[in-house]
């Protein structure tokens, strides 16, 4: 533990759950909790912020908050609805304030981001990216989505990526409606856990590792893959997520279906090295995700020192 570095606070809102830590590094992890991310945001951001109040009075001061959030999310500081949630499927969460919650509750430096590119970052600072300058990181969970870092940075446009969403090549023969309320069959509603559940009627992690869910689980994840090498060729694709963590074979069916699938019109492993070394689970395994808002708030604190010295 180095008494040098700044006592930060993060916070990753999931889908299911919504995890809090206190820390300065993943090596110094002051305490951790989870809190049911439920129907009820105000509830819910009320416990959020009454944790870090609670942390701050035992363990000092929070230098910067990092806020690492499912989405579709307002990334746009001059918006009027920056740090909202927007159009999620999510029960009682679309057109939340976050950061006017958490930020208020909390006026200290802050960093707002999707769930998915805290994880990237966190990746490519601590984990699985280290010293990649282009990389994506894919979780399925309760969602699916994808952080994209090209040259170093971060992709974002008009707001984030939403590759979870692309549609793809069906598996043949399957013709099950898909569970997105939006796009039906998009790859967030054939492979997620929330599509899952609503195909089997049994959550992930409970079904037999030779259900024949997994077949068309693992093509639409190919083929979700098959579009991120193509678009911007990373150097590493990170599977992470907790329907890959429950059951780790899927990986391996991944990467043969993303070969399948690539055809060998690149020639994918003497690019990469070898496809288990190019589509790789987390290194920090489910730790991305919280250490993504930790990594937030580190930039956040980073930021706002830089300001200070102008």
């Amino acid at each position: 533990m180095s008494p040098t570095r700044p006592l930060l606070g993060g916070v990753e809102l999931g889908g299911t759950k919504c995890i809090c830590l206190i820390g300065t590094a993943p090596d110094d992890i002051r305490d951790q909790v989870s809190i049911p991310t439920g129907t009820e945001p105000h509830k819910t951001l009320g416990l959020i912020a009454e944790q870090l109040g609670n942390w701050q009075g035992v363990h000092g001061k929070i230098a910067a908050l990092g806020i690492a959030c499912f989405g579709p999310v307002d990334l746009q500081p001059r918006s009027p609805t920056y740090g909202h949630i927007t159009s999620t499927p999510k029960p009682g969460w679309q057109d939340v304030d976050v950061v006017g919650h958490l930020g208020a509750a909390e006026p200290i430096p802050t960093r707002f981001d999707t769930d998915v590119n805290g994880a990237a970052l966190a990746e490519g600072r601590w984990g699985a990216a280290r010293e990649l300058a282009d990389f994506a990181y894919v979780t399925v969970g309760t969602g699916v989505g994808v952080g994209l870092v090209v040259n170093g940075r971060l992709v974002y446009g008009f707001g984030h990526p939403e590759l979870g969403h692309t549609r793809v090549a069906r598996l043949a023969g399957d013709q099950w409606p898909g569970s997105c309320p939006s796009h039906g069959d998009c790859v967030e509603g054939l492979a997620s856990g929330t599509a899952i559940a609503a195909r089997t009627g049994a959550a992930a992690e409970l079904l037999p590792v030779d259900s024949p869910v997994w077949q068309p689980v693992a093509h639409a994840i190919a083929q979700l893959l098959h579009t991120i090498v193509l678009a911007t060729a990373p150097r590493r694709i990170i599977l992470g997520g907790g329907v890959m963590q429950s059951r780790p074979q899927l990986i391996e069916e991944v990467r043969v279906r993303l070969l399948r699938s690539l055809n060998g019109y690149l020639p994918l492993e003497k690019l990469t090295g070898s496809i288990a070394q190019y589509v790789v689970a987390p290194g920090l395994g489910m730790l991305a995700g919280p250490l993504g808002a930790l990594a937030l708030a580190s930039d956040a604190n980073c930021s706002a020192a830089n300001a200070a010295t102008r």
